[in-house]
């Protein structure tokens, strides 16, 4: 298990917009280092509807992501556009990151999930999806924990399990609408959710 005093890559999914500040203040109330990476939300729904390639669509989501970036550090917190690891609450701008390295496919099966991924895989850190969901599901009924590399979800991108599997990350997807289940997290405490952890 992870200290809750290390580093985090908390990506806040795109849903929880209207989230930012109540959860903006739990990670500084948390006093653990976290780096917020954003989702795409509104910003990337409009590009799904546009008629471009995929390569186009790729790199005009990250954008779109960049831009919540902007909105998020907009109220207090710093913004870093290259990948270390924070000493406090911070915000990534995944856009010119991205581009130096362009380390994903270029496909609607890779979205801020496992961008997000990426970046702790990057950081040798665990990573908190926070969604508007309460973790990912099969059959309707909630998954305490992912222990197949190959399963797939409504609630994540196609890609992000496997990459998880494949670089040994620890990730757990919990609800952001839900206060005490985010300090949970935070502190690395059971908490209601699905772990996705290959080193059972």
């Amino acid at each position: 298990m992870t200290s809750p005093a290390s580093p985090l890559v908390v990506k806040v999914g795109g849903s929880l917009f209207d989230r930012v500040v109540p959860l903006l203040e739990i990670f500084r109330e948390a006093g653990r280092p976290v780096l917020i990476v954003p989702g795409g939300g509104k910003f990337a729904d409009l590009v799904r509807r546009l008629a471009v390639s995929d390569t186009a669509a790729h790199w005009m989501a990250i954008a779109g992501m960049e831009q919540f970036s902007w909105y998020i550090a907009s109220h207090g917190v710093p913004a870093a556009s290259t990948l270390t690891l924070p000493a406090e609450v911070t915000v990534f701008l995944p856009y010119c990151a991205l581009r130096r390295v362009d380390p994903l496919p270029h496909s609607w099966n890779v979205t801020s999930d496992t961008i997000a991924a990426w970046v702790a895989k990057e950081l040798s850190a665990d990573l908190l999806l926070l969604k508007s969901v309460d973790g990912i599901h099969h059959h309707r009924r909630l998954l305490s924990r992912v222990e197949d590399r190959s399963f797939t979800s409504d609630e994540v991108d196609p890609t992000f399990i496997r990459f998880v599997f494949e670089h040994n990350l620890r990730a757990r997807v919990v609800n952001g609408r839900h206060d005490d289940r985010v300090r949970r997290a935070l502190r690395d405490e059971a908490v209601v959710g699905t772990l996705v952890d290959p080193r059972f």
